[in-house]
């Protein structure tokens, strides 16, 4: 796997981990199900003072967690800093509620034998968390503060190229009080991969990442038949109506495609505009991102800050290049970036037609698709013309209108007038080539619990 940390403003090569043995495999796995059947009878409030404890350290320690993630992966530092306090969020989150989330569930029977049946909720083992390094925080937070609280413990297999940051999670819960075995970080080799999903031990296997990596890991996953959560690629469509508030719906469509340098799942990442307003949407957009400066993430002037790696620099310049080969034309926004470091050019491509290869492709950067459409039926035609359903977002001055649009967008999730984002108590996750299941909210923590139906029954019932 190359577990190694290379900075992707000067792609330098800071450190390397060396790659797990099998017998180290087998040692932490052993230590991860022997720590199971003692924290699985833990009350939650034992559970919430550890999981509630590292919520706080997070933030104690902001600076230091934050120069991690822009170190490792490009962040610019503010994000950073963000993406620590919203971990932290998620943490205390379900240390607050989960006791409420999984609380019995008396059930009426229509039977007529009775009222005494009742579902509860019940941890299952080791739950198998494969994450990417876009956030490479908050990706494990959301699965770790479920999981912990429902009962469960994590084993993580991390993005190869975030390594301390992977390491710091882990040690922030043994800061925090957790016992060996609670969270595992796992540099693992991809053919230890297959083994750690087909162990008896685990029960289920959370991925968020590729549309690729999805699919072979379902795969492993349903021959061992093991539950899977899946969040996977998208490609949200950013719909902007002939009555949307113009300077909002431009300040949005920028941060919506430029937060975490361009490279989120639930990025805007195809503005689609009402003909209307499409020429004065188009030239407020280039402006404003005109703006952002490409340079140093850790500056506090920098706008665009370089991709994780030089890999995914040159995949997304490749892409750029194909679709301006098959008829798209490539508008270069602003300062040109840097020549060391992994940077591509801010772009905006129009006259991408349905024809052309990219049309139905991911753009994971500083790359923003632009359409024009007649009315409210072609924005969701486009808005639907696509592999992927993460997010979405409508904006317009008639929340009624947008509301109608949104019910019609075959997405997990659609905000009205706010690019998709995420917080703690909203539900995430998507459908199509996006993935299922969900995370965060009450659902986030009902995935990998057993619901178990106890029914107290008269002995002399009817049958």
């Amino acid at each position: 796997m190359a577990y190694r940390t290379i900075n992707p403003f000067t792609n330098e090569t800071l450190t390397t981990f060396p790659d797990l043995t099998d017998a180290e495999l087998a040692q932490k796995l052993d230590c991860a199900q022997a720590t199971y059947r003692q924290w699985s009878k833990q009350p939650f409030s034992a559970r919430a003072a550890i999981v509630g404890r590292a919520a706080q350290l997070l933030r104690q320690n902001n600076d230091h967690y934050a120069r991690l993630l822009t170190l490792e992966m490009g962040k610019l530092y503010r994000e950073s800093l963000a993406e620590v306090e919203l971990s932290a969020d998620i943490l205390q989150y379900y240390a607050d509620h989960a006791e409420e989330f999984l609380a019995p569930q008396k059930l009426t029977e229509k039977s007529g034998r009775g009222d005494n049946a009742m579902l509860i909720s019940q941890p299952l083992g080791i739950v198998f968390a494969i994450e990417p390094w876009n956030f490479p925080y908050y990706q494990l937070a959301r699965v770790v503060g479920p999981q912990f609280m429902a009962g469960n413990v994590v084993v993580v297999k991390h993005a190869s190229n975030v390594p301390q940051s992977a390491a710091a999670f882990e040690q922030l819960f043994r800061d925090a009080g957790a016992p060996e075995g609670l969270y595992t970080n796992l540099y693992a080799t991809r053919d230890q991969l297959g083994e750690i999903i087909a162990d008896d031990r685990v029960i289920g296997v959370a991925l968020t990442g590729s549309e690729g990596a999805g699919a072979i890991v379902a795969a492993q996953a349903g021959k061992a038949l093991k539950k899977t959560t899946m969040e996977l690629g998208g490609s949200d469509a950013f719909i902007v109506l002939d009555d949307a508030d113009m300077e909002k719906a431009v300040k949005w469509a920028v941060w919506g495609r430029m937060n975490n340098g361009g490279q989120c799942c639930v990025a805007s990442k195809r503005i689609i505009v009402a003909d209307a307003i499409a020429d004065e949407f188009l030239d407020r957009f280039e402006t404003a991102l005109a703006k952002l400066v490409p340079g140093d993430p850790m500056d506090e002037k920098t706008g665009v800050p370089p991709l994780s790696s030089q890999a995914a620099a040159d995949q997304l310049n490749d892409q750029v290049a194909l679709a301006v080969k098959h008829g798209a034309i490539a508008i270069r926004v602003g300062e040109a970036p840097p020549e060391t470091g992994a940077f591509v050019q801010t772009t905006i491509l129009t006259g991408v037609t349905p024809e052309n290869p990219i049309f139905h492709q991911e753009l994971f950067g500083p790359v923003a698709m632009f359409f024009r459409v007649r009315d409210d039926e072609e924005a969701i035609q486009l808005a639907n013309d696509n592999p992927y359903g993460l997010g979405g977002s409508v904006f317009t001055s008639d929340t009624a209108r947008g509301v109608r649009v949104a019910e019609q967008i075959e997405t997990g999730m659609v905000y009205i007038n706010h690019p998709t984002w995420t917080t703690c108590d909203l539900p995430f996750g998507g459908v199509k080539r996006s993935g299922f299941g969900r995370e965060l909210s009450s659902l986030g923590i009902q995935e990998f619990v057993n619901k178990k139906l106890i029914d107290v029954v008269p002995i002399d019932a009817a049958p």
